[in-house]
């Protein structure tokens, strides 16, 4: 009697036993899912952000450095090209300088 008592209860720890290892693995499954995607969404998240709202931004301004240094590389030859004018016309007024 006091026998069939202990294995009963021997069964029914083991029952509970096994039950409480199923839902820690269960729990450690989506615990360890859950990490993933908020460390995935950490990293592609500002990936995203950034190739949506500040890569065209980025570009654009790109564009515009490029431009003025265009611009600045235009006015550096016209310049030029206004000194060598101014050069050659202060040599006819003045035939003595080189």
């Amino acid at each position: 009697m006091e026998h069939d008592d202990l294995l009963r209860e021997t069964y029914r720890l083991t029952l509970e036993n096994n039950k409480m290892l199923h839902r820690m693995r269960r729990n450690a499954f989506w615990g360890g899912l859950l990490k993933f995607i908020m460390y995935a969404a950490f990293l592609l998240v500002p990936v995203w952000l950034y190739m949506q709202y500040l890569a065209p931004v980025v570009d654009q301004m790109f564009k515009t450095a490029q431009q003025i240094q265009g611009t600045g590389a235009q006015a550096s030859a016209q310049f030029t090209d206004l000194q060598n004018a101014w050069q050659q016309f202060s040599q006819k007024f003045n035939p003595s300088q080189p």
